[in-house]
């Protein structure tokens, strides 16, 4: 039986998950929550996690959230080749670091701007949280000045989960790509991955989303 992952494709979270399934060769069974329409706030979703978020993995009555636990779950149980997070200690501690900034850094920046926009109808994006932003993705690109990706000059979880981070921000906040080359030549090789389009087909309605929200 696949294991069943709950998403909705505009959060970058989900996306980083079916990315990393899609790169391992994992059929992974999905149910789509629609966020917007609360349904991750129905007694059933809360029932599964009570922190009504998504990405939900149940493989088989396992019940794991947070895309940064379940991402290395799904390479150590059903990845034949753990390129994507290593066993090698020191290679693992950096990929858990760029994980970690992702999850306490670029994505709640991102939020902040986000949920006022989308949920609450605000009608601009916040000049300071905009800069926050900004501040992140001049820490990715010194990231990026030593490796051709995140963690290393090789592709990672953090890869997913940052690019997707990134895309979702970039609508409110855009990335100058003069000012950050080295996001820009990253962001580049990712495109070339088969399975790039997980992402750019949901940052596009994300961004059409926000285009109507602004007006």
């Amino acid at each position: 039986m696949a294991p069943k992952l709950y998403i909705d494709k505009l959060s970058p979270p989900c996306r980083a998950v079916l990315m990393c399934g899609r790169a391992i060769g994992l059929d992974l069974d999905i149910v789509e929550v629609d966020l917007l329409g609360g349904e991750h706030l129905k007694p059933e979703f809360l029932k599964l996690n009570p922190v009504h978020t998504v990405p939900l993995l149940d493989d088989d009555g396992f019940i794991l959230c947070d895309s940064h636990a379940i991402m290395p779950y799904l390479i150590g149980k059903y990845a034949k080749n753990k390129a994507l997070y290593p066993q090698d200690i020191q290679q693992r501690a950096l990929i858990d670091q760029r994980l970690h900034f992702d999850s306490g850094v670029l994505l709640p920046r991102h939020l902040r701007i986000g949920i006022p926009i989308i949920l609450h109808n605000l009608d601009h994006v916040v000049e300071e949280h905009a800069m926050a932003v900004v501040e992140a993705y001049g820490y990715i690109n010194t990231f990026l000045r030593q490796n051709k990706y995140i963690a290393s000059d090789n592709l990672s979880i953090a890869d997913f989960s940052i690019i997707n981070s990134i895309t979702n921000a970039s609508v409110f906040v855009p990335l100058d790509e003069e000012a950050y080359p080295q996001i820009k030549a990253w962001r580049d090789r990712l495109k070339a991955l088969p399975y790039y389009e997980i992402n750019q087909t949901a940052g596009d309605l994300f961004r059409s989303i926000v285009k109507n929200k602004l007006g």
